[in-house]
Formats: C-alpha cells, sequence, structure tokens
C-alpha cells in the first residue's frame, strides 16, 4: 500500500460525523488537532470537547475504524486534553452545517444571533440545558420554534 500524504487522511476524517451531532465532522468540530506519519504509524491526535464527553470513546472508535477501512493498520490515537478544546475551533463549514441543521452555531456575544429556523433575530433562552451537555434549548418569538443552541466553551 502507498502511504497516504496528511492531507489525504484529513480529508478521509472530514467524513468521520460526530456521533452526537452527526451533521458536522470530527474535523469541522475540531477536535482533531494533529495528523502526523511517526515512521510506520500514523498517529492521530484527538481533543474532547470537554473531559467528560460521553462521546469521546465513540469518536475514538471512528476514527480508528475509518482509518482502517482505508486501509492503515498501524495507527496511534493520541488524546491531548491540553490546551482544553473551545468553539473557537469549531470551522465555518461546521458553523454552517449547524445552522442548516437547525442547532445555532456558538455566538461568544451570548446566545444565539438568529433563529437557525427563520432566521429572524428574535429569540428567547427557555432552559441553559439541551439534549447534550454542550447545548441550550432556545425559542424563536416570530416562528415559536424551539432550537437547539450550541454553547460558547
Amino acid at each position: 500500500m502507498v502511504t497516504p500524504t496528511t492531507a489525504e487522511v484529513w480529508d478521509w476524517l472530514d467524513h468521520v460525523p460526530d456521533p452526537e451531532i452527526p451533521v458536522i465532522s470530527v474535523v469541522d468540530l475540531g477536535i482533531v488537532r494533529d495528523v502526523k506519519w511517526q515512521g510506520e504509524t500514523l498517529e492521530v491526535t484527538l481533543t474532547p470537547t470537554y473531559s467528560g464527553c460521553p462521546a469521546t470513546s465513540v469518536i475514538e472508535i471512528s476514527v480508528e475504524t475509518a482509518l482502517r477501512d482505508h486501509g492503515l493498520t498501524d495507527v496511534t490515537l493520541k488524546r491531548q486534553i491540553a490546551p482544553p478544546w473551545t468553539t473557537d475551533w469549531l470551522s465555518d463549514k461546521g458553523r454552517a452545517k449547524l445552522s442548516e441543521y437547525g442547532i445555532a452555531p456558538p455566538n461568544p456575544a451570548g446566545g444565539p444571533k438568529e433563529c437557525p429556523l427563520c432566521h429572524s433575530p428574535h429569540v428567547e433562552r427557555i432552559s441553559q440545558f439541551g439534549s447534550t451537555p454542550c447545548k441550550a434549548q432556545w425559542r424563536c418569538t416570530d416562528c415559536l420554534e424551539p432550537f437547539d443552541y450550541f454553547k460558547c466553551i
């Protein structure tokens, strides 16, 4: 087998979905920190969104499976928790995918800028707690639809 370039590996990983929000890849989420060859071994460094994230093991299995599906057998996954993951690491493509899916992307100014469904700026928080620890529940006061907001971390 010809050794793939790191750019090819990044592309493969860009097709690995986040298990909690499958519309976004682990690359767009910003948790794939590094991909490099250490001799014959591919080393992939991952940073979980937070240390207690229940999806971390599933993400690691999904990444390893994707790489093995592309013929790689000598793979090492490295978990790096410092510096901690931040929503600043979400790609622009990932933010757009979240919004298209109906989840308002993080906004450091304090809450969603607009409803991801009708794009009205008239929104209100329902609950600081959502379907996963990284999301909160909001509602649009124009279309009256509830939606998830990806919290800033």
